[in-house]
């Protein structure tokens, strides 16, 4: 992917529109959260470029044939994925610099994973049924066939976040063009360039038709409230904070569009009495600094039983003692930065809250330099009901949380505004399971079990959102259902 440069030397990426590389009449910057310093520069998008987008995106999906060619749409993911995998590392290395991830994770969530997105889709499509027989009725003296078609739902706004936006990207834009729809993807003002990158990939490795895909990037809110509320847009497909949530399903409602939404959360891991203490332990700590704690899914309560909560705080702890973080592009670093200054100053000042609030700091509450690291953290002694167990942080910091019994450890899982996620450790294994089914969420981990994949849809209730990503069931977001009748003959 060869790309215009700067006179610093750092790249300057192009927007997609209708199936050209354009550039912006202005740009803004993208650093790297590691150390502060510019990875490049993005195009400012217009109001007039993301029109034209869309514009795009209706006429392809209008006119052409992509929304009804199957086999065309495998081939298109087909060559994608070949094409993802052939410029992986120029990928990697880019989603280090702009993103933060370590190295290790690029092999994981970051990159590696998020490729087989692709391919799933493009397999899943080769069989999935289009057609459904309903059955035979009569009617006035006549027998009548009856039978559903799924068609491909219209033309996708698809915002991303700055967390995964590999991962975040190919989850909507491979079951919208597997379906046949049209996608307008807008990347996130901190991670732009990535975002861009797989535009660039599209434009001049796949041969995906123009239009059927464009990719923007803007640091504004303009762009994004075009994308939710222009008439020609049918379905939104959202991942962010729940706040924004609530202003994109409000915008979305004029013009009765589609929602898909991929919200914050606030999710327990949940210690019964018998636990393995040590194991579990490290799990906490290892587990809510993934990515330096910026993700929605990440287990950021702690429940513990009350006569063992000193010392299980004391063991996680001592568990986070041993994360090394710091310079992401070392491969032995587990945690890198958060995305920026002001995230980190968010962060640090929700911590300083919650000692202030009564909570104490076990360990971490600390910044450090270059860049914008920021210590793994913990707090014990957390009242449920207090900011720091209700909102989300997005950042490596665990609240521990006390528990009566199982009926409590319920009860304080499910008190939040959230339903995304939670673990349940247990001996007893069935014990953990009837516990889990109690807990509100669209996902659940049991004694560690890893349910994310491709195959696996994900999603969460209350107000973590609406609907799925990936599995068979993120294809299905993307699809309209239409019931036929004809007399049988």
């Amino acid at each position: 992917m060869e790309t215009p440069t700067m006179e610093s030397g750092a790249a300057v990426k192009r927007l997609l529109i209708d199936g050209k590389l354009v550039e912006g009449e202005q740009t803004f910057p993208s650093r790297n959260p590691a150390t502060g310093e510019l990875v490049g520069e993005a195009p400012e998008a217009t109001r007039a470029q993301a029109e034209a987008a869309i514009e795009a995106a209706r006429r392809a999906f209008d006119t052409t044939d992509w929304a009804t060619d199957v086999q065309a749409r495998i081939r298109s993911l087909d060559r994608l994925y070949d094409a993802l995998v052939e410029h992986k590392e120029e990928l990697r290395e880019l989603t280090i610099s702009e993103v933060g991830a370590t190295r290790q994770l690029t092999h994981g969530a970051q990159l590696d994973d998020p490729l087989e997105i692709v391919r799933f889709y493009a397999d899943l499509l080769r069989t999935f049924p289009m057609r459904e027989e309903i059955g035979e009725v009569e009617s006035m003296g006549q027998r009548h066939l009856r039978w559903i078609e799924k068609e491909a739902g219209g033309v996708v706004s698809a915002i991303l976040p700055y967390n995964y936006p590999n991962q975040l990207a190919l989850a909507k834009l491979a079951p919208a063009l597997a379906a046949g729809c049209t996608v307008v993807l807008k990347g996130a003002p901190d991670t732009p360039l990535t975002t861009l990158a797989l535009g660039e990939l599209i434009a001049e490795h796949t041969d995906i038709p123009p239009g059927v895909v464009n990719v923007l990037s803007s640091s504004g809110t303009e762009v994004g409230e075009l994308l939710t509320t222009h008439p020609d847009v049918d379905i939104v497909s959202f991942t962010g904070s729940t706040e924004t949530g609530r202003r994109i399903m409000a915008a979305a409602s004029r013009t009765i569009k589609r929602v898909f939404l991929e919200l914050g959360g606030k999710s327990a891991m949940i210690l019964l009495d018998d636990a393995d203490v040590d194991a579990t332990a490290m799990f906490a700590a290892f587990g809510i600094c993934v990515h330096a704690g910026q993700g929605c899914a990440l287990t950021s309560r702690l429940l513990v039983p009350r006569a063992r909560h000193d010392e299980i705080a004391a063991k996680v702890a001592a568990a986070m003692g041993k994360v090394r973080y710091g310079d992401p592009t070392h491969p032995k670093t587990y945690m890198g930065p958060l995305i920026s200054e002001k995230q980190r100053d968010k962060v640090d000042g929700m911590v300083k809250r919650a000692v202030e609030a009564g909570a104490t700091l076990v360990t971490g509450g600390e910044k450090a330099e270059p860049g914008f690291h920021y210590a793994p953290t913990l707090l014990s002694n957390v009242d449920p009901d207090s900011e720091i167990a209700q909102d989300e942080v997005f950042g490596p910091v665990l609240a521990v949380i006390p528990y009566e019994d199982d009926d409590d450890a319920v009860r304080i899982a499910n008190s939040t505004i959230y339903g995304l996620s939670g673990t349940v450790f247990s001996r007893d294994q069935e014990r953990a399971i009837a516990l889990a089914r109690r807990i509100r969420s669209g996902t659940f981990s049991i004694n560690g079990g890893n349910y994310f994949g491709a195959n696996a849809p994900f999603g969460g209730y209350k107000q973590s959102g609406i609907g799925r990503e990936m599995g068979v069931q993120g294809l299905e977001e993307f699809l309209q259902i239409k019931t036929f009748a004809a007399p049988v003959v």
